[in-house]
């Protein structure tokens, strides 16, 4: 009698959850079906022609194959935003060169405002900002791509685990 009653609570529990879980750690609700990510607008002064494009792209390619959601126009979850920040700045100092800065810093911000079409609780307007460092005897212009591409793929993890994880 008593496994009968843990077996039917079992079943109730199980039944009656409104979240899944995907095998990265992900809690996407049981309702959303489908993800939309807008274009992501460069506002940044010195950042290139091509960085919303590929920032967008890195969004709506890293949520679909990390969850079971379904890119769409206007999804049941939505991510627009802006790049608002872009800058590149001296980090240390040279010893062997006084005056020279040794390692010099990308850094990249974005605006994310997410919204959760059926639950309003979970909708966030939120800045991430990461970076990446590289040599100063280097021209940014020779590193550039690998470094938006690095620091790309860092945001994509902060706006998803936001998003999904409750980060």
């Amino acid at each position: 009698m008593l496994k009968r009653v843990a077996v039917i609570v079992l079943c109730v529990l199980t039944y009656s959850c409104h979240v899944s879980y995907s095998l990265n750690g992900a809690s996407i609700p049981e309702y959303a079906q489908t993800f939309s990510v807008q274009y992501f607008k460069n506002q940044a002064q010195l950042a290139g022609p091509t960085i919303s494009q590929t920032f967008t792209d890195a969004l709506r390619s890293y949520i679909a194959s990390h969850s079971r959601l379904t890119l769409t126009q206007s999804g049941d979850l939505d991510f627009q935003g802006d790049i608002s920040g872009y800058s590149i700045a001296p980090v240390t100092a040279s010893s062997s060169a006084p005056g020279q800065s040794a390692t010099t810093r990308l850094t990249i911000t974005i605006d994310v405002t997410y919204t959760d079409k059926k639950d309003t609780k979970k909708c966030f307007n939120t800045s991430f900002t990461r970076y990446a460092d590289f040599p100063s005897n280097q021209n940014i212009s020779v590193v550039q791509n690998d470094l938006i591409t690095q620091i790309n793929t860092q945001l994509v993890q902060d706006v998803f685990d936001k998003a999904f994880n409750n980060w």
